[in-house]
């Protein structure tokens, strides 16, 4: 009997279910690729980690750091701004949660719209919650991580103490992974925003969704591995020799 029901709903909802499976494979397989390409491939993150490990070397030969703790609580605010966002974003969506015929009703006028039962409409505002709760989490992790950057600012020795060039070279490769770490956290906050928006094209049509997913993968992609902003990260700013 309960093989039955299954095989009824799979066939009953198949493109749905594969909808789903083809979002989870573009969201979470997109996150590892990117996570696994970060450093051992030209991309955004590995530019940005040499960039943030020559200012952390830097730091450990400024007197003053009024400078540096002030950049840091900047990059604090932009993830603050987003993990409150986050949660007003979710309270938005449990409103909607409970006005699922208004809503409906609302969509059904709209073009490329599909008919929708209000269970299936649900199932999708819970999964849209899911992703914001998963994106709210990615983005308090980065502040509290920025927040470990601070205290080792705090922590770092002055130049007049005399440190070793090998204990520079730990302090400023620790220093630069903890901001490394809290700004790929904040980064897949964003792509996490990035894939919601397909979502939202699921309520309309679930052909749409799949395409739409497909392609927030390749414009994440070529921001984060193509991208003209990636090539003036690398550019080589040595002054070259005349000839």
């Amino acid at each position: 009997m309960s093989t039955d029901l299954i095989s009824n709903f799979i066939n009953a909802h198949w493109l749905n279910l594969s909808a789903s499976i083809w979002f989870l494979i573009c969201f979470k397989g997109y996150i590892w690729y990117a996570s696994s390409k970060s450093y051992g491939s030209q991309s955004l993150a590995s530019a940005l980690h040499i960039h943030r490990s020559q200012w952390m070397l830097r730091i450990l030969y400024r007197e003053v750091r009024v400078a540096d703790n002030t950049a840091i609580a900047n990059l604090e605010r932009s993830v603050a701004f987003f993990a409150s966002t986050t949660m007003l974003i979710i309270a938005g969506l449990i409103t909607v949660l409970g006005s699922t015929d208004r809503a409906i009703a609302l969509v059904d006028h709209l073009p490329l719209s599909t008919p929708t039962t209000n269970a299936e409409w649900e199932i999708k505002i819970i999964l849209l919650i899911f992703i914001m709760v998963y994106a709210f989490f990615k983005f308090t992790w980065s502040l509290r991580q920025y927040g470990f950057v601070t205290i080792m600012f705090g922590s770092a020795p002055m130049p007049s103490e005399g440190i070793s060039d090998t204990e520079k070279e730990n302090l400023t490769e620790q220093m630069a992974s903890m901001m490394s770490m809290a700004a790929n956290n904040f980064n897949i906050g964003l792509r996490t925003y990035y894939f919601s928006i397909s979502i939202l094209t699921w309520f309309l049509n679930t052909w749409l969704f799949m395409l739409t997913a497909s392609i927030i993968v390749f414009i994440l992609f070529r921001r984060e591995f193509k991208s003209s902003t990636l090539r003036i990260l690398t550019l080589d700013t040595k002054p070259k020799k005349s000839t």
